[in-house]
């Protein structure tokens, strides 16, 4: 189906408030969930919609919670979401980096005992409309099942573990950022989820069975198997990394409460490092080089089976243009998930 992002963040709204969810969190959720659709990144829209019922149902997430401060210095912070949406949380958090980061040029800034926090991209893109670079990171999902080998291993000791990392780019036209976002798994875990709802085979590289062979299976991880990093030992080192920054650096285990989070989030460790673009030199100068840099990319020739040759951030950013003409693409079994939970709380959707 098409619908305008004005109409699917109302909807949205309105399922989250009967949910238990109060009116602020309602709204940064749902404008979240509406920007993952509109940037193409339809794994973090509405198809994670069916975890947040299931854990307000079950008393993992408390949707009407806000995050709090638990320690912090002029250029570092720990906040705790308090167990609610991770959406909320890792705003909170995004603001008082860039906050931070204004006054002192640099901050970091992590989180412990929240949600699902989405798109991880959503925050580095924040951080760039700011004038700022960030890397965001999240690790220590799953701990009691995980889901990823390592790099020449057939046995699960890792997750997805996202990472982002984005720059202002503030000549663009559009204003676009250059931006870094994905799993370092080959694909996000959602993306396995839409796959075996419909039937699909995944992609060669993704997944394998329980004694290590490749396996296109979509139920392969029900079945004993894995999903890999991507870029064999490449993209297994950045996958440490990302343990290392947002669930060691960030001390989530020491935060872990058996009545919430759920075994997915419990122990969930988010890391976010801000720096002023303009901290070496004038923003005019930096902003003139990025410019640059993009446009040299960009004016490369494709190579055959290409169109043209794209900055990181491009897809999504074309993305958003498309939709703010076309309206939002739903998927119809995405929608009819939508409708399905939404009748568990009251609300009829296509009302």
């Amino acid at each position: 189906m098409i619908i305008t992002a004005q109409k699917l963040h109302d909807t949205l709204s309105r399922v989250l408030l009967a949910a238990g969810a109060n009116e602020r969190n309602a709204d940064i959720v749902a404008e979240h969930l509406v920007a993952s659709e509109q940037a193409g990144v339809a794994t973090h829209g509405l198809r994670p919609m069916y975890v947040y019922f299931k854990d307000i149902a079950s008393d993992q997430l408390r949707p009407a919670a806000g995050p709090a401060i638990l320690e912090e210095s002029p250029t570092s912070a720990l906040i705790t979401g308090n167990w609610t949406f991770g959406q909320v949380a890792a705003k909170f958090a995004m603001e008082l980096a860039i906050e931070k980061a204004a006054a002192a040029n640099i901050a970091i800034v992590s989180l412990v005992q929240l949600h699902h926090i989405g798109r991880v991209g959503h925050y580095s893109e924040m951080a760039a409309a700011a004038g700022m670079a960030a890397i965001v990171v999240g690790a220590g999902y799953c701990m009691s099942e995980r889901r990823t080998a390592p790099y020449g291993g057939r046995e699960k000791v890792l997750d997805v573990n996202p990472i982002s990392i984005g720059f202002p780019n503030p000549q663009e036209p559009d204003g676009r950022p250059v931006l870094l976002d994905y799993a370092t798994t080959l694909k996000a875990q959602g993306s396995l989820f839409l796959s075996k709802i419909r039937g699909e085979q995944l992609a060669p590289g993704f997944v394998i069975d329980p004694d290590g062979n490749p396996s296109t299976d979509p139920n392969i991880l029900e079945n004993g198997g894995a999903m890999l990093p991507f870029g064999t030992y490449k993209g297994f080192a950045l996958m440490m990394v990302v343990e290392y920054l947002a669930r060691i650096i960030s001390g989530s285990d020491d935060h872990i409460d058996p009545n919430f989070g759920d075994e997915m989030f419990r122990h969930q460790g988010v890391t976010m490092i801000v720096i002023r673009a303009d901290l070496f030199r004038s923003m005019e100068s930096y902003a003139d080089a990025a410019l640059d840099m993009a446009q040299q990319v960009r004016a490369v020739p494709p190579a055959p089976g290409f169109d043209k040759v794209r900055m990181p951030g491009d897809p999504e950013a074309d993305a958003r243009i498309a939709f703010e003409s076309e309206g939002i693409y739903i998927a119809d079994d995405i929608w009819q998930l939508l409708v399905d939970h939404a009748k568990t709380v009251g609300v009829d959707v296509n009302a």
